[in-house]
């Protein structure tokens, strides 16, 4: 892992409200577990976001969502301000900004990714899932734009 990744995970953690209160009550010890422990699950979430098929980010007028199959981490600020989230797009992860959206019925009405890989044989119907590739396709007719964008790397 790079220094620069933990410097970003520990000053992020460090900066949390609840551990600067901690630290300011005298309180430095439990501040600084809490924050080990922060940026310990910030690594697996990268690790997951770098490894996962179907990992991907979205940010959208309601924040920012890292997709890591069956887990998701989400903030209600822009990816500007989720430094996980970015992080995971400079290593990679697929990043969909779909604030430039206009038709909010159409994009609410897309199939979502598949969790564990598999793609449903029908992709209709209430708790329809497609693959990654194909949603990208999907949501960039609708005017997304697209970060390291996964198709790029699948043979023509």
């Amino acid at each position: 892992m790079q220094t620069g990744v933990l410097r970003v995970l520990r000053a992020t953690a460090a900066s949390w409200w609840r551990h600067k209160e901690l630290r300011r009550a005298g309180q430095l010890e439990l501040a600084r577990r809490l924050e080990r422990e922060t940026v310990l699950r910030d690594l697996v979430h990268l690790r997951q976001a770098a490894t996962l098929p179907n990992a991907h980010l979205i940010c959208g007028d309601g924040g920012t969502f890292i997709h890591l199959g069956w887990t998701t981490v989400s903030t209600f600020a822009p990816i500007e301000r989720f430094p996980l989230a970015a992080l995971a797009v400079a290593r990679g992860t697929p990043f969909i900004d779909i604030r430039p959206v206009t038709d909010v019925i159409a994009f609410a009405n897309l199939p979502r990714v598949t969790r564990g890989g598999s793609v449903d044989p029908e992709p209709w119907g209430p708790g329809r899932a497609v693959s990654l590739t194909t949603y990208i396709d999907m949501v960039e007719e609708l005017g997304a734009r697209i970060v390291n964008d996964p198709r790029a790397s699948r043979p023509a």
